[in-house]
C-alpha cells in the first residue's frame, strides 16, 4: 500500500461537524466557525517513549494517543471537533497493524464525534505519531491555568494513580488474578478525558483547570505558577481505587502524586461555586474530590505544599519531563 492509498483507506466516508467546509482531499481543510472560540493543542508520540508494544496492542497506541488531547480540550472547558495525525512509518510496523492504529483513534473519535480532516505520512527509523486538535467554545469561556485565585478549593476528577499501576501490572508480569488488573490495565490503556464534566462548568464565572498528564504534582504547580499563588494538598484526601492498596505505601504515593497519564482533571474554584463544580459531578457520573485550598502568599507563592501525617513538604515537579 502507498501512501495514496494509506490516506485514502483512512479517510472518512462522512463528516459529523457542522462547521467542516473541506476535509481530506486538498491541500488543507477548511471550517467555518463565527460564534465560538478556536482551540488548538498539538502532542507528538515516540514509540519507546510513550507507548511501547510490549503494553499496548497497535489498537490501544490509537486510542490512547488521541485520548490524551481530547483531554487536552476538556482541561481547556472546550468540545473538541477536528483532528489531524501525521506519522512516521518504520518498515518494523505491518501494514494491519497501522490500521489498527488508526481504528483505534476512530473508536475515541467516534465517541467525542469528532472527524479525522487531515494528516501526514513519512517513513522513518520508528514511529513517531503526531496529533493535532481543533475543538471550539464559546467565545470568552476557554478555561486558563492562570485563574486560581486566594481561597479557591482544589479538587480532582476521578482516581489517581491507576494509569501507572497499569503499567506496572503489564511491565512486571503481573498475576492478572490480582484484585483490579483489569480496571488499571484498561485505565492505563483506555483513558476517559472528562469532556462532559468540564463542558458543564461552562456556567461558572472563574475556575482554572488542567487536566493530569504528568501527575498531580506536576500539573499543581502548573497552576501554581501560572496563578502566582501556592497550592496545598491534604494527601489524606487524594482520591485512589480501592485496590490500589494492593501496592506498598511508597509505590502508591508516588503513583498517586507523579504517576501522570491518569488523565483527570485538577482544578480550583471559588467556594462560592463549588457546589456548582460538585452538581457538574454528579450530572455527568464524574467523582469529584476537594484535596486543597489556594492561597496567595509573597513568601510561598509559585509553589506546591503535601500535608501528610502533620508533616508539611514543598512538592517538587517530579513528573515526566523531556529535554532533560
Amino acid at each position: 500500500m502507498d501512501e495514496f492509498e494509506f490516506i485514502k483507506s483512512i479517510q472518512q466516508k462522512s463528516y459529523v461537524q457542522p462547521s467542516l467546509i473541506k476535509g481530506i482531499g486538498d491541500d488543507a481543510a477548511v471550517f467555518r466557525q463565527s460564534y465560538q472560540d478556536t482551540v488548538m493543542a498539538v502532542d507528538t508520540f515516540v514509540e519507546n517513549i510513550h507507548f511501547s508494544r510490549k503494553t499496548m496492542h497497535p489498537f490501544h497506541v490509537g486510542y490512547r494517543v488521541l485520548a490524551a488531547n481530547i483531554s487536552d480540550m476538556a482541561a481547556m472547558g472546550c468540545d473538541p471537533a477536528y483532528y489531524l495525525i501525521s506519522i512516521v512509518i518504520p518498515e518494523s510496523w505491518a501494514e494491519d497493524e497501522l490500521s489498527e492504529i488508526y481504528r483505534g483513534m476512530k473508536e475515541i473519535a467516534t465517541e467525542y464525534k469528532m472527524d479525522l480532516i487531515g494528516g501526514d505520512t513519512v517513513s522513518g527509523n520508528e514511529l513517531v505519531i503526531s496529533v493535532t486538535i481543533v475543538g471550539f467554545v464559546a467565545k470568552g469561556s476557554s478555561r486558563y491555568r492562570s485563574s486560581a485565585q486566594d481561597n479557591d478549593k482544589v479538587f480532582v476528577t476521578g482516581t489517581l494513580g491507576d494509569s501507572a499501576a497499569g503499567y506496572y501490572l503489564l511491565t512486571n508480569e503481573s498475576d492478572g488474578e490480582i484484585g483490579g488488573y483489569d480496571y488499571f490495565v484498561n485505565r492505563h490503556r483506555m483513558p476517559k478525558p472528562r469532556i462532559a464534566f468540564a463542558k458543564w462548568l461552562e456556567s461558572l464565572s472563574r475556575i482554572s483547570l488542567n487536566d493530569i498528564s504528568d501527575g498531580i504534582g506536576n500539573e499543581a504547580a502548573e497552576i501554581a505558577e501560572a496563578s502566582k499563588v501556592s497550592i496545598h494538598l491534604d494527601y489524606s484526601k487524594i482520591p485512589y481505587h480501592h485496590d490500589l492498596e494492593y501496592f506498598t505505601q511508597e509505590q502508591q504515593k508516588k503513583w498517586k502524586l507523579f504517576g501522570g497519564e491518569d488523565f483527570e482533571l485538577i482544578g480550583t474554584v471559588s467556594e462560592k461555586e463549588w457546589p456548582l463544580v460538585v452538581e457538574a459531578g454528579k450530572q455527568t457520573n464524574t467523582k469529584v474530590t476537594e484535596i486543597g485550598y489556594v492561597k496567595d502568599n509573597v513568601h510561598s507563592n509559585n509553589s506546591v505544599f503535601l500535608y501528610e501525617d502533620s508533616k508539611v513538604t514543598k512538592l517538587d515537579k517530579l513528573g515526566y519531563t523531556h529535554l532533560k
